[in-house]
């Protein structure tokens, strides 16, 4: 056991953990306060008239814009793991992360209308990319593989990523709709500051962890690499400039090459790894077992990802915000998300572990949260249904839509975790869950066409016809259940 470890096993200053992650939760808290703080805003500032400090784009664009947004972000953790794993160290990546990601904010301090929005995204994009994947990896480097509170380590750290995303949207959210959105995006970077304030003055608890890469790139790879990164640069500029001399490169042409790529990446991933000398035929079997799953999460997440665009929309549009006898902004019910995982997420732990052997097994599991996903946006088909799309809805359509959104997430999300540790090839186990994340990617992707169909007279017809599609989708996993668990090689 090396003296890192035993210092980590020794170490119980923050709740009986590693003081380091004191400086890792708070990080994480901060960094997802100004990501969540800006997805509060972000769609009423795109279409929001100019006069009241938005963009004035049309609602079915700003929707595809955020949907986007959120594929790249989940597309960018490739690139950051690589990254952080072949020369930048997690530490350094992280750091990196999280500077890139104030300065996409604060781009958005000072009105700079669609070219400052696209800046700010781009920069963001790669700074999540950076961070977020390699604070995570950086709280498992805090526990030795045999320290038993590893599993409670993450429950904590997850605790942290929705304290922040529950703040956000009442911080952010308020001074963005009521004073200006550009000052919302400030707060947004100020978040952004202080976590990383937090992480500078904390990194000497962190001891060695994540302070070398695990695999540099030697020498001679030094040099490829850098060819090849320079002879995609070129090309890509190339390529834009093509584009823009044509009158070609608008926002739509944006929106639909993001939205081929996100669904192309995850396909070619799960070919690769199919065609790979380095998967034997048991693996195999277990990721053909593996595609059923993956699309089902796809299914879900179509669903599950339209917070931040459909319902944020009908949240602004077509709820009564009047609740209790106060006006409330409609960011603020970007929070519902959060709170209901807050308060579901220890419920559903506890109901596995009661079920013990009886429990579910995996595919089951993702029917039931397919089922449930579906569900929640048939329900919000109920407003248009029973009262027209002219008149208010009452708030707590959403709200019961949210919380059953999250129950299906609970039989999903963490399952599907760890079917992907469980599945993965031997030769793939990091990309395994690489690809994991670019099933949120794909939906976001599909999202980006879908949300455009979405409009008043559409309502009731897009909630009823997506949340049925999506049930219906549970009903083909739960038949597939037998013949997905024949091909996962005894994994249950």
């Amino acid at each position: 056991m090396s003296e890192q470890t035993r210092v980590s096993a020794n170490d119980r200053g923050f709740f009986g953990h590693p003081r380091g992650l004191a400086t890792l939760f708070f990080l994480e808290m901060w960094e997802r306060f100004s990501y969540y703080g800006m997805s509060a805003i972000l769609l009423y500032y795109l279409y929001d008239r100019t006069s009241d400090g938005g963009l004035g784009m049309d609602r079915p664009t700003s929707s595809a814009l955020v949907s986007i947004y959120g594929a790249l972000v989940f597309m960018s953790g490739i690139f950051g793991g690589w990254l952080a794993d072949r020369v930048l160290g997690m530490r350094r990546a992280v750091l990196l992360g999280g500077l890139l990601i104030m300065c996409g904010h604060l781009v958005l301090t000072v009105p700079g209308g669609l070219p400052a929005l696209l800046v700010s995204m781009l920069l963001i994009v790669v700074g999540t990319g950076l961070l977020k994947p390699n604070v995570s990896s950086l709280v498992g480097e805090l526990y030795s593989p045999t320290d038993n509170r590893r599993d409670a380590g993450f429950s904590l750290f997850y605790m942290g990523i929705n304290l922040g995303a529950f703040l956000a949207p009442y911080l952010v959210g308020t001074l963005g709709q009521q004073i200006g959105y550009h000052l919302g995006f400030g707060l947004a970077a100020v978040g952004m500051a202080v976590g990383l304030v937090a992480y500078v003055r904390g990194r000497a608890r962190l001891g060695q962890a994540g302070e070398a890469p695990t695999n540099p790139l030697r020498a001679g790879e030094r040099r490829q690499v850098g060819m090849r990164a320079a002879a995609g640069a070129a090309v890509s500029a190339v390529a834009v400039a093509a584009l823009g001399v044509t009158g070609s490169l608008t926002v739509q042409a944006l929106i639909n090459a993001v939205s081929v790529l996100a669904v192309l990446l995850p396909a070619a991933y799960l070919i690769t790894m199919l065609r790979s000398p380095h998967t034997d035929a048991v693996e195999r079997s277990r990721l053909i077992a593996y595609i059923p799953l993956f699309l089902g999460a796809v299914c879900y997440w179509v669903v599950n990802e339209q917070s931040g665009s459909v319902l944020a929309q009908f949240a602004d549009t077509r709820t009564d915000l009047e609740i209790f006898g106060f006006a409330v902004p409609s960011s603020w019910f970007q929070s519902l998300n959060p709170i209901a995982t807050l308060v579901l997420a220890p419920t559903f732990a506890w109901l596995w572990i009661r079920l013990g052997d009886r429990q579910p097994a995996t595919p089951r599991k993702f029917a039931i949260g397919l089922l449930l996903g579906g569900a929640s946006f048939v329900l919000m088909a109920g407003p248009g249904l029973l009262h027209g799309v002219d008149s208010p809805a009452s708030p707590w359509w959403l709200v019961g839509s949210y919380f059953v959104v999250i129950c299906g997430s609970m039989c999903l999300s963490p399952v599907g975790l760890s079917a992907t540790t469980k599945l993965a090839p031997r030769a793939f186990l990091a990309q395994m869950m690489s690809l994991w994340f670019l099933a949120s990617a794909a939906a976001e992707g599909i999202n980006a066409q879908l949300v455009q169909f979405y409009r008043a007279e559409t309502e009731v017809g897009y909630f009823a016809g997506v949340g049925a599609a999506v049930m219906v989708a549970g009903v083909v996993m739960h038949l597939m259940t037998p013949w997905v668990q024949r091909r996962m090689g005894g994994v249950r």
